[in-house]
C-alpha cells in the first residue's frame, strides 16, 4: 500500500510539467539549472532561466533534457527533485510517478528514469512509463482502443514527433530534430544578417511569441537590444514582423516537408482513416497563428489544432492518473520490453 502522493511528470525539453493528484494542479518550470564553478548549485527551474544569457563566465546554465530525452541523469535528478518539492512539501512514502517518455527507448534510457527517482528525497517510489504519443492521444480524446488510424503531430522545443495510433497501440512513429528552439535560432541568424545585430535566444523567443504570424502581412516592429557585430558595442534596433515571419518559414517548411514524406509512407487503409479524421496538431510551437492552416495547405490533410499546446502531454498523464481504466497504457519501470 502506498502512502505517498501521485504525480505525472513530463520532462519535456524546454520545461518540466508536473501534475499533482492531491492538489489537482499542473506546475510548469523551466528545465534548467545554474551551476557556479562546476559544483555549486545556484538555481533551478524558472530561477535559473532568469539568469540565462546573463551569467559571468564561472556560472553555467545547464539544460539536462535535449531533444525530448534525458541528456544528463544527475542534473535531471536535481531538477526533478527540486520541482517536486516545490509542488508538494510532503511527498510521502512510496510516491507513484508516471513519466511521459519518447518512443523506441533503449533499455539504458529506460533505466535512466529509474535512476532519477530512486535517490534523494523519494522513498521507494513506484515508477511507470507512458509513451508520449499515448499521452497526447488521451488528452486529445482519441479512442485508442477503437481508432483504425489516428495521427498526432507534436511540435516541441527541439524536436517534432509524428505518430500513428491504430490497433490499440502506436504502430508508426518518427522524430525529427526541428522545433521551437530552431525557430529562435533562425530569428537570431536573420537579425544578425539583416541588422548586424547579435541578439540572444531569449530575445528571439520573445520576438517569436509577439510577432510570428503566418496569417497575412502584419506591419509592425519591436525594439530590441543587442551587440553590434561591427563595433562590438551594445545598441538598439527595430525588428519587423516581416523579418520574423521570413525567419521562421524555412524551419517550418522543413517540418511540413518531413510530415508530408511521413504521410506518403503510411499504409493506404490507415492513411484513409487519417484523412477522414484529420491530423491532430499540438505542442508549444503550434501557438504560432496560422500554423495549422499552413500545414494543412502543405499536406492536403485537415488539421485539428489542440488548445492544450505545450500542456497536451501532461494533460494526457492527468487523464490517465484520474481514470483507472486508462492505466493499462502505463508500464512499470521494472517491466522488460
Amino acid at each position: 500500500m502506498s502512502f505517498g502522493n501521485v504525480y505525472g511528470v513530463d520532462l519535456g525539453t524546454s520545461s518540466v510539467k508536473i501534475f499533482s493528484l492531491k492538489k489537482n494542479k499542473i506546475t510548469v518550470e523551466k528545465s534548467m539549472l545554474a551551476i557556479r564553478n562546476q559544483d555549486q548549485l545556484l538555481a533551478v527551474g524558472n530561477d535559473a532561466y532568469e539568469m540565462f544569457e546573463k551569467t559571468p563566465e564561472n556560472v553555467q546554465i545547464s539544460c539536462p533534457v535535449a531533444y525530448g530525452a534525458i541528456a544528463d541523469v544527475n542534473h535531471v535528478e536535481v531538477v526533478l527533485h527540486t520541482l517536486l518539492r516545490k509542488t508538494d512539501r510532503y511527498i510521502g512514502h512510496g510516491p507513484v510517478i508516471y513519466f511521459s517518455v519518447p518512443m523506441n527507448m533503449s533499455e539504458i534510457e529506460r533505466r535512466a528514469y529509474y535512476a532519477i527517482t530512486h535517490n534523494g528525497l523519494l522513498h521507494k517510489p513506484q515508477v511507470y512509463l507512458v509513451e508520449r504519443p499515448v499521452c497526447d492521444a488521451l488528452a486529445l480524446g482519441i479512442p485508442i482502443s477503437k481508432t483504425k488510424g489516428s495521427m498526432v503531430v507534436n511540435i516541441g522545443a527541439e524536436s517534432t514527433d509524428f505518430s500513428i495510433i491504430a490497433n490499440e497501440q502506436v504502430i508508426i512513429s518518427k522524430t525529427i530534430y526541428f522545433g521551437g528552439k530552431q525557430l529562435n535560432e533562425s530569428i537570431c541568424d536573420m537579425v544578425r544578417r539583416n541588422y548586424n545585430l547579435l541578439i540572444g535566444r531569449r530575445t528571439a523567443r520573445r520576438l517569436k511569441i509577439a510577432m510570428a504570424n503566418l496569417n497575412g502581412d502584419r506591419r509592425e516592429g519591436r525594439k530590441v537590444v543587442g551587440i553590434n557585430t561591427l563595433s562590438g558595442i551594445p545598441r538598439e534596433g527595430v525588428v519587423s514582423a516581416a523579418l520574423v515571419r521570413e525567419a521562421i518559414r524555412e524551419p517550418l517548411e522543413n517540418i511540413a516537408s518531413e510530415l508530408k514524406t511521413f504521410i506518403e509512407r503510411i499504409p493506404p487503409q490507415i492513411a484513409a482513416s487519417v484523412a477522414a479524421e484529420g491530423i491532430y496538431l499540438t505542442g508549444g510551437t503550434t501557438r504560432i497563428p496560422g500554423l495549422d492552416k499552413y500545414i494543412e495547405s502543405f499536406t492536403g490533410y485537415p488539421i485539428k489544432l489542440s488548445s492544450y499546446y505545450e500542456l497536451c502531454t501532461i494533460k494526457g498523464l492527468e487523464e490517465l492518473i484520474t481514470h483507472k481504466a486508462l492505466k493499462k497504457w502505463a508500464r512499470s519501470i521494472k517491466e522488460k520490453k
